[in-house]
């Protein structure tokens, strides 16, 4: 940072120019934080994750977009109109155009965002007429039950020794029917990008479609009472051909057996 005094005795300072490698420094340390081009969401793990995740990512390119023209415009009338001289710059009280322009352009892109914000809203809580498979979740103080009905297979299951496993087979839609028999619980898997609630009295249910193999931790994300923190469970994406056969083990593994 540098200093001057100009004729008419006023303190000028002078900033000195960041270096090129600081710069890319900075730049590296920001977007290292990002997860890429998730932007620290997790790896979507089923068709329904995926819509959410071009959503988060429309939403944070258009707020990109805004912040950069803010930032570029302060930035130009900073340098185009920093001060030269004792000249009294135009006063003019009105500029219909453009008044115009900056009061429908928020309007526009918030309509365009609520648009869209209901177009995938509608995609993930779309659910289909007939699901591949159906499972009754039910939360309960401190732990899951997994229902089964057409394979007349229940896992039961609390704690973090033995956390019960919710199986899904990969490709296929399976209809989640959430319910809790006492307080209010919450069913939170991150890859899946969804949080639905189960409260007293009320039968909520979501189609989850798997798009990838894997065993993923999910959880209850409604804090329960005191021992909230045992809701967990584990979710077993596995293919199609070896649906039967993992349910099957998951419920010898629930049982002890």
């Amino acid at each position: 940072m540098a200093g001057r005094t100009d004729d008419n005795g006023s303190r000028w300072v002078r900033w000195a120019r960041p270096s090129r490698a600081g710069l890319v420094a900075l730049a590296v340390v920001v977007l290292a934080g990002c997860g890429g081009d998730r932007f620290a969401l997790p790896n979507p793990a089923s068709e329904e994750a995926g819509h959410t995740l071009g959503l988060w990512r429309g939403f944070l390119f258009t707020a990109a977009f805004v912040g950069a023209l803010v930032l570029g415009l302060i930035t130009f009338v900073l340098i185009r109109f920093r001060r030269r001289s004792n000249e009294i710059p135009g006063q003019a009280d009105a500029n219909i155009p453009l008044e115009i322009v900056y009061t429908v352009t928020p309007i526009v892109v918030v309509m365009v965002l609520f648009a869209f914000s209901m177009f995938v809203e509608r995609k993930v809580t779309h659910e289909v007429a007939q699901p591949d498979l159906v499972v009754n979740v039910t939360g309960f103080q401190w732990g899951w039950q997994f229902e089964y009905p057409e394979q007349h297979i229940t896992i039961n299951g609390t704690g973090i020794a033995n956390p019960p496993q919710l199986v899904l087979p990969v490709g296929r839609t399976s209809r989640l029917v959430l319910r809790t028999q006492d307080v209010n619980h919450s069913f939170w898997v991150p890859p899946l990008l969804v949080k639905r609630d189960l409260i007293a009295g009320v039968d909520n249910a979501i189609d989850v479609t798997p798009t990838r193999v894997g065993t993923f931790d999910g959880r209850c994300a409604e804090y329960c009472s005191l021992d909230h923190w045992r809701m967990i469970f584990v979710l077993r994406v596995v293919p199609a051909d070896q649906f039967d056969q993992a349910l099957a083990d998951a419920e010898r593994v629930a049982a002890g057996r």
